[in-house]
């Protein structure tokens, strides 16, 4: 009988089942390495000799790598050679667009950053501008980090962000709308490029990488000059149509007294922004900008207004956690938010009003001095750990001595290595978030 092919929905149901393989074999060896296969294979659930074989293709890939000393076996015949990560070879670009500036970071295959800068928006927040700034600081990190190979980018923002066709469909705050993310920086850099809001992003970091792996539910409320929120369940985030999911910015919040652009009162980012932080710090003289960080920094040089501004903020948005809480019951809660970060009684005073039930259901983000450059790259990470034999099956190419016309994977010509830029993670004193 002659061989037919197989009915395309056949071919599509092994071709997924071949990518959710793949993706828990990479994560297990992520979470547990350096781990043997057969230990791999018992935490999947898939066969030894499944396990075996992709291993060999992320060895080939060069995704993993035999650990230095394996581990002695006291019984006759080969003993048992734990697998690790090769976290040395590939990184993720990572773009956060925020308010006052933009975050761009380098990150290693465990979501940690290689390299990080700001830069400035003193030029202006025209789009094209931006996002063309932000792949050139992308390509003067790569062009200092000899060795590493780019597989993607990944770009988060706050506002209306629609991964499906990677546009910032609305950015109040910038004044952006229907700005192609995805097709702007995917032109100056030449890799796959992958955009998403930056909570939904940060839940997958936190599910990757964070205090939330292995939770089932989990919550993340981000609280800078944008607040917003995502919510993902057995590690699939809630995106509704066009990715609207997760737009709380009118929220009422309970004894809220901040005018909303909407005409209302009380609206939850009109309360809770970082411009209404440094607003109300201005008109009490705590400080004299517009940068939430340096009402941390009073704070913490012993200002008692600062400390009740701080911790009357933490205590507004635990009210807005208990809502959450209440519609969505998850089983972990992690929060973005500068003075939580930084201030034991802030994150005591957010607790204390969620409630002593569901207090302990409460973090702060795993990633305190880094959390925008996380946040970028995690949006590349979380479709690296989905498809890592899709992702990583063609990378660019990194010449040892590269010709004049490309380095790290990027044409140079389409970079500018003097853009502006200040040299410092995101979180500590002096940056704050979107």
């Amino acid at each position: 009988m002659p061989r037919t092919a197989a009915p395309p929905r056949t071919r599509a149901a092994d071709s997924a089942r071949r990518r959710t393989s793949a993706s828990v074999i990479l994560r297990s060896v992520l979470e547990h390495g350096p781990v043997a296969r057969s230990t791999v294979a018992r935490l999947t659930g898939l066969s030894p000799a499944s396990v075996t074989d992709y291993c060999a293709r992320f060895a080939a890939l060069g995704l993993i790598q035999e650990a230095p000393a394996p581990r002695q076996s006291k019984g006759v015949g080969r003993p048992h050679v734990p697998v690790d990560l090769d976290d040395a070879r590939f990184v993720v670009g990572g773009v956060h667009v925020a308010v006052p500036y933009t975050t761009v970071a380098l990150l290693d295959l465990r979501g940690r950053v290689v390299a990080e800068r700001e830069l400035s928006h003193s030029g202006g927040t025209e789009p094209g501008r931006v996002l063309a700034n932000a792949a050139d600081g992308l390509g003067a990190l790569l062009a200092e980090a000899p060795g590493r190979t780019p597989l993607s980018v990944g770009v988060a923002g706050g506002g209306w962000v629609d991964r499906d066709s990677g546009t910032i469909v609305e950015h109040p705050m910038l004044g952006w709308r229907e700005v192609a993310v995805r097709d702007a920086i995917g032109a100056r850099t030449g890799l796959p490029v992958h955009v998403d809001g930056h909570s939904r992003a940060l839940v997958n970091g936190e599910r990757l990488f964070g205090r939330a792996r292995g939770s089932r539910s989990v919550l993340h409320l981000f609280v800078g000059n944008v607040v917003d929120a995502a919510f993902a369940t057995h590690d699939e985030v809630h995106y509704g149509p066009r990715s609207q999911a997760g737009a709380i910015a009118h929220l009422p919040l309970a004894g809220g007294t901040e005018r909303c652009d909407c005409g209302r009162t009380g609206c939850l980012q009109a309360e809770l922004s970082e411009r209404t932080l440094s607003r109300r710090a201005r008109e009490a003289g705590v400080i004299a900008g517009v940068n939430p960080m340096h009402v941390v920094a009073a704070a913490a040089d012993g200002d008692q207004v600062a400390v009740r501004l701080l911790v009357e903020r933490a205590r507004m948005i635990g009210r807005a956690v208990g809502l959450l809480l209440d519609v969505l019951n998850p089983d972990t809660v992690v929060v973005t938010e500068v003075g939580i970060i930084h201030r034991e009684d802030c994150l005591r005073a957010l607790r204390e009003e969620v409630g002593p039930d569901r207090a302990a259901a409460v973090v702060p983000t795993s990633f305190p001095e880094s959390v925008l450059a996380v946040a970028g790259g995690s949006v590349a990470l979380d479709v690296f750990y989905r498809d890592p034999l899709g992702a990583s099956a063609s990378p660019p190419e990194l010449s040892p001595e590269p010709s004049p016309e490309s380095s790290s994977g990027f044409h140079r010509d389409r970079f500018n290595s003097d853009t502006p830029n200040v040299d410092r993670p995101c979180g500590r004193p002096g940056a704050s978030f979107s």
